[in-house]
């Protein structure tokens, strides 16, 4: 079962730090995987993490900046690519085996996350579980990458919840 549970950045200050380093140790070698995200122009809109831990959980940290002030849609895409200008290059969502949304029987996919709504300063500061996105998922071949769309995910229309154009992407890729 798809659990996603958002987090407020101040418990996650003092509580993520020892966890992340836990996970890690315990997941068959598997580190963090972190995209930059930038715009089609090269503007910075800030990171994405996804850190696998030993529950089977991932956290997806969201570190976003620059961003307009409406609800945006944001997904985990299936190829780890952002070269087209309208970054069609990253593909469909991570879906595995699934339907998308949280509202259809069969869903979510493992690249649904909830919609994000930036503060006045249009940054976005979040963390999420997520207990479908496995390391051989997002670091299968062609890799993974992070979309921020123009509209809000409605949760239900397939294939991708009527969330708008691409405005940003990261490819997820793991320390060097």
């Amino acid at each position: 079962m798809f659990r996603t549970k958002t987090l407020p950045a101040a418990i996650l200050a003092g509580a993520l730090v020892p966890l992340v380093g836990t996970a890690t140790a315990q997941t068959d070698g598997m580190e963090a995987m972190t995209a930059d995200i930038a715009a089609a122009d090269g503007t910075s809109h800030g990171t994405v993490t996804v850190t696998p831990t030993a529950s089977g959980y991932a956290i997806v940290d969201l570190a976003l900046t620059g961003l307009p002030g409406e609800t945006h849609g944001v997904h985990i895409h299936e190829t780890g690519d952002c070269s087209a200008e309208d970054f069609s290059s990253a593909g469909g969502h991570l879906a595995g085996d699934r339907q998308h949304g949280v509202m259809v029987e069969g869903g979510p996919h493992p690249g649904d996350l909830p919609n994000v709504t930036p503060d006045a300063d249009g940054a976005v500061t979040e963390s999420h579980f997520n207990d479908l996105l496995t390391p051989d998922l997002l670091a299968d071949a062609d890799g993974s990458a992070f979309i921020v769309h123009s509209g809000a995910d409605d949760y239900e229309s397939q294939p991708s919840g009527d969330a708008g154009d691409r405005i940003a992407c990261g490819v997820l890729v793991a320390p060097q």
